[in-house]
């Protein structure tokens, strides 16, 4: 029975998982890029070739939250007929580690961004506009990923067959409607992340600064032994 299910889930893995290391490189490559563009301490002119990362950026970013609608594959290995264990164990907890994993990445990288632009003076309104843009862009970006199989370096090699896709998908009132849901999913997904991820930040720092204090106490209260004696 034991080698039956590790043969099964084995078997699930190999149907099931093929699209996770390849959609999670594409989505941990706008994050590799958001900390050389906008995290980078040493001072940077925007060069020719900063602008075009931030073009690489935008382009590869849909990849992020494209992995939401990666529960298609979980719906199919579901309607497989696995054991429940292997389900349980096995697909579910992977599908939903590569979700989050790039939903994280997506936050993350927005969260670089709102750093860089505050850091240049731009207003908390203009962030969150910039944010809801970004939203939307990535929106039109999950649309074609999906459901009419485009790839973020189609922007290169079919320009043209792209950009007739994307006005035709954004006048139809059907593409419009699931639009709006993929829209709607991506902004509350990501606030409700944005402020776990904030809020962890948070205690990871005031971690370090009370081991910080510690180390200090430590040190005063060794160079306090020391007078005395």
């Amino acid at each position: 029975m034991i080698a039956s299910m590790i043969g099964e889930a084995l078997e699930a893995l190999d149907k099931h998982t093929d699209w996770i290391a390849l959609n999670l490189f594409l989505a941990f490559i706008p994050l590799a890029l958001s900390f050389w563009l906008f995290r980078r301490k040493t001072a940077q002119e925007r060069s020719w070739l900063w602008w075009l990362g931030c073009l690489v950026f935008i382009a590869f970013l849909p990849n992020a939250p494209y992995l939401i609608t990666d529960l298609v594959h979980l719906i199919r290995a579901i309607q497989d007929d696995y054991p429940v264990g292997v389900l349980m164990v096995v697909l579910i907890p992977i599908h939903f580690f590569a979700i989050i994993s790039g939903l994280e990445a997506y936050v993350i990288s927005l969260i670089n961004l709102g750093d860089y632009l505050r850091r240049q003076g731009a207003s908390k309104q203009f962030v969150i506009r910039t944010e809801l843009f970004i939203h939307a862009i990535c929106t039109i970006g999950v649309y074609l990923g999906r459901f009419l199989r485009f790839n973020s370096w189609d922007l290169v090699t079919k320009p043209k067959t792209l950009l007739i896709e994307s006005f035709n998908s954004v006048t139809a009132k059907l593409p419009l409607v699931i639009m709006v849901v993929i829209f709607i999913s991506i902004a509350v997904l990501y606030w409700i992340m944005k402020q776990v991820t904030l809020g962890v930040g948070l205690r990871i720092r005031q971690l370090c600064q009370e081991r910080e204090q510690e180390k200090e106490q430590e040190k005063a209260q060794k160079r306090n032994e020391i007078d005395s004696i």
